[in-house]
């Protein structure tokens, strides 16, 4: 008996660990019919009237470009600002820890699994190290208590921007504890020192508008193109202006809270961010045939799949890196060439 046991149970456990392996990993960030995309912008307090018309002004342009140039519906577009819906009608809520929570709870209501959720922060960061707070109406929140309220959002892509002076500490608390696969996070500063309001969010805005961070021109804009415009164009600031810098925007995306100052595709920071792009939808979509469209979003998922597999180059032997690329080349262009023979549908 005991040796039934034994097998029984070597037989179950055996059956497990098939089933685990056969389990297939949650493709991230994908971008498909079946997917949607959500924005959460939160803009704290500021101080000073010059203040408060710049965060503003920031705030409605970046909520005006995911509108307009990214096809965020109203639904998938939410604003939160210090003061309220009075300051202006495109404002959902107040930017406090009850709006925020409130906000979340209709997000999650609405989010599906492989679902992206973008989250911006504006206004002013405090605070030294991971104690760094960002500042609200009311109780301010550090990383660790602003990760916590997204502990729901377990199977959805997460993408964090915290644009305030002083976030480094702030982010790398988020980064730490926030759960989970397909998490980005953004850091317009490297260091709780860099306390002076950041030009990241100006250039950030300025490269999403009309998607003039499209590096590789394929009418999408991700995460890394956006970053790296916005980086680039702070450094040239600064150049221009023969001082020393006083931000220096860090990202993360592989979990390890080590923010990367120059994260690339082949680097530890990067691969995730080339894939998450912003668009919620693009423009001509709802003008094309469902065969056309069909071709659209085959185009765009070997798209993806070059970029992933460029990312992964160091794994492969030259020469089956080569053919594997040359592979997923060849139907891209087929695919579009397909595509663009079919351009009177």
């Amino acid at each position: 008996m005991r040796v039934l046991g034994f097998f029984l149970l070597f037989a179950g456990v055996c059956a497990g660990i098939s089933a685990v392996a056969q389990e297939s990993p949650r493709e991230l960030f994908v971008q498909s019919a079946a997917s949607k995309k959500a924005a959460l912008i939160i803009t704290g307090p500021t101080i000073g009237s010059e203040n408060s018309a710049k965060y503003r002004q920031l705030t409605l342009s970046l909520h005006d470009v995911l509108a307009r140039d990214y096809g965020y519906s109203s639904e998938q577009l939410v604003l939160l600002y210090a003061g309220g819906t009075g300051i202006d009608s495109r404002v959902d809520g107040d930017a406090d820890r009850a709006g925020i929570v409130q906000a979340l709870a209709a997000l999650e209501m609405s989010l599906q699994a492989g679902d992206q959720l973008a989250v911006f922060l504006l206004g002013h960061g405090t605070g030294v190290d991971d104690e760094a707070k960002f500042n609200i109406r009311g109780p301010d929140l550090n990383g660790a208590e602003f990760a916590r309220l997204f502990d729901a959002f377990t199977r959805q892509d997460l993408v964090f921007v915290n644009t305030t002076s002083a976030s480094y500490g702030f982010a790398t608390a988020l980064a730490r504890e926030v759960a989970g696969e397909g998490r980005i996070v953004v850091s317009a500063t490297r260091s709780s020192a860099e306390k002076f309001d950041p030009l990241f969010s100006r250039y950030l805005i300025e490269g999403l508008k009309e998607r003039r961070a499209d590096r590789d021109k394929n009418s999408r804009v991700s995460l890394l193109e956006a970053f790296n415009y916005a980086k680039n164009n702070v450094d040239a600031f600064y150049e221009e202006q023969g001082r020393l810098a006083a931000e220096h925007a860090g990202l993360d995306d592989n979990g390890d809270a080590l923010f990367a100052l120059a994260p690339a595709p082949d680097e530890s920071d990067g691969r995730l961010a080339e894939i998450a792009f912003f668009d919620a939808a693009i423009a001509d979509e709802a003008s094309l045939s469902p065969e056309r469209l069909t071709l659209k979003r085959r185009m765009q998922s070997l798209e993806r799949e070059v970029l992933l597999l460029r990312g992964r180059k160091a794994e492969f032997l030259e020469d089956d890196y080569w053919m594997r690329l040359e592979v997923l080349l060849m139907d891209l262009a087929r695919t579009t060439e397909d595509f663009d023979a079919n351009a009177s549908q």
